[in-house]
């Protein structure tokens, strides 16, 4: 019961709790005062590279300060995902990631942060789709032959990925979970190796994100059969989707999220989103990344709680997917 005899502790309570409630206002009107640093755990050059440098320019603008783009790579992302993880809780360390801050706590065993805990979300920022691509002499005219020769043909076919746990290869595991077959999986340090063999015939498949696979299928070094999704890409419109091509309840995408460590303040936080959402709507922003085959989500997923909701979704069905596989964590 609150008595007389308890005011004094009360108000040392409300005093500390207004302080800090003024001290964090306090922060987000000077916040930013110097460059901010946008982790991109993957190597320079790739679309997730690419990806996070449009961003950063957004930013940029918005935020009226320089935002640096930093890539300690490895480790499927996990080494830079741990440096923002250990950075001070202050706005100017973010973290820009994918599907792997979701699949790491199944691929490693000491990870030295938790995905959920140890981060503030921000906001979902891209969606890219995947591509269904073949080696261009593969034996199917189009997507309903290719199902077909596929499920005749599983155990004679090989599909490369980029490393247990990336995108293309959970894009592999869930097609040959829809389709009830099992391919022959080969393994790579990266997209790059794996598309140059699927191009020289050494592989007969591929399921990767469309912004690795366009220029080779444009220039008809791949052929692609189907996108890994319900809707056609205007880059690659004459390229059926799954489900027009009967594989229904097929559905696959990959999307880019920022993060800051556990403990930033809100007002910061809430400057973020608001400038991610800025950023999101910003029609320079659409035009380069339509050149990537992907999209900017749209503004109402690019805010923290949409992006808390897509992590957990990622966690619950992609976690058990790599376990039936049989991927143990290392």
């Amino acid at each position: 019961m609150f008595t007389f005899l308890s005011l004094p502790c009360f108000r040392r309570w409300a005093i500390l709790a207004l302080g800090t409630l003024l001290g964090g206002l306090a922060l987000a009107q000077d916040y930013p005062n110097r460059p901010i640093t946008l982790v991109m755990p993957y190597a320079a050059g790739g679309p997730g590279d690419v990806i996070t440098r449009i961003y950063a320019a957004a930013l940029q603008k918005s935020l009226g300060q320089q935002v640096v783009v930093e890539n300690p790579a490895g480790a499927a992302g996990s080494i830079g995902t741990a440096k923002v993880a250990r950075s001070k809780p202050d706005g100017y360390t973010l973290l820009m990631i994918h599907v792997s801050h979701a699949t790491n706590p199944f691929m490693f065993k000491s990870l030295s942060y938790n995905p959920v805990e140890d981060f503030e979300p921000i906001g979902l920022a891209t969606e890219g789709p995947m591509l269904l691509v073949a080696r261009k002499d593969f034996p199917a005219r189009d997507a309903r032959e290719f199902l077909d020769y596929v499920r005749a043909n599983a155990s004679k076919l090989s599909m490369g990925h980029a490393g247990p746990g990336s995108a293309a290869h959970l894009c592999n595991l869930k097609f040959m979970q829809a389709l009830k077959v099992d391919i022959t999986q080969v393994p790579y340090k990266g997209a790059a190796p794996a598309l140059n063999d699927l191009m020289g015939g050494q592989l007969d498949l591929m399921c990767d994100q469309t912004s690795n696979n366009l220029p080779t299928v444009q220039s008809g070094r791949v052929r692609a059969y189907a996108v890994a999704g319900t809707q056609r890409l205007a880059q690659v419109p004459d390229v059926p989707s799954l489900q027009e091509a009967g594989l229904s309840g097929f559905e696959i995408s990959i999307f880019f999220g920022m993060y800051a460590p556990k403990g930033t303040p809100k007002p910061v936080l809430d400057r973020l989103t608001a400038a991610l959402q800025q950023a999101v709507r910003d029609p320079d922003v659409k035009a380069r990344l339509a050149a990537l085959a992907t999209l900017p989500v749209p503004v109402e997923k690019a805010r923290p709680e949409a992006l808390r909701a897509h992590l957990k979704s990622e966690i619950d069905t992609l976690g058990p997917l790599l376990q039936g596989a049989g991927i143990k964590p290392e």
